[in-house]
């Protein structure tokens, strides 16, 4: 199936444990290992990195991008990558809600952004909801910061070292703390 076939299927709802589409979301992940492990287990060039990043994706990497291993991701195909991106060592992508980062975006090491949750009710927990997060141009995410499910960072924005973002940020906001809050916001003109 295809990955934006699958998308259209999941958002929005829940999915529950018995779901056939667990099935197609494992057998994706599976396709992903060998991809994942070659990222993170071989020394590869910078070019060789963005050919299988862009394997594993289903999308060509821009030159410009730059991922230093180890990366992580549960699923592969539900990020999208704009240009002028660095993304540091250790990130996990949890993207099967799906993940758009924008250009220019920096992310810091160790941060996550996770776009998969359980239901709170006992009964229904090992089943799956999920919601986008999307990383505007400029965002500054900081080392060890966590972005939750559903989570828009807006442009020039700036997530503060191990911050848990849980609403959505403004532009030109520095956000910092978990629950993460605005503790202000950036001058355009500021050096």
């Amino acid at each position: 199936m295809e990955s934006s076939s699958l998308l259209q299927q999941i958002q929005n709802r829940l999915i529950e444990a018995d779901d056939p589409l667990l099935e197609q979301i494992h057998a994706v992940q599976r396709d992903g290992e060998r991809l994942l492990h070659r990222l993170n287990q071989q020394l590869l060039s910078p070019m060789e990195f963005r050919e299988t990043l862009g394997e594993l994706i289903g999308q060509p990497v821009d030159e410009s991008v730059v991922v230093l291993p180890p990366f992580y991701t549960d699923f592969g195909r539900h990020i999208s990558l704009g240009t002028d991106i660095f993304i540091n060592r250790g990130v996990m992508l949890t993207d099967l809600g799906s993940i758009q980062i924008d250009d220019h975006v920096l992310i810091g090491p160790f941060a996550k952004l996770l776009t998969v949750n359980h239901p709170v009710s006992p009964s229904e927990r090992r089943g799956l909801s999920v919601k986008p997060i999307h990383l505007k141009g400029n965002a500054w995410i900081g080392a060890g910061a966590t972005i939750l499910p559903g989570v828009t960072i807006g442009e020039n924005a700036i997530v503060a070292a191990d911050a848990t973002v849980t609403k959505d940020v403004p532009d030109l906001a520095i956000v910092a703390g978990t629950p993460a809050r605005i503790i202000r916001y950036i001058n355009e003109s500021e050096d």
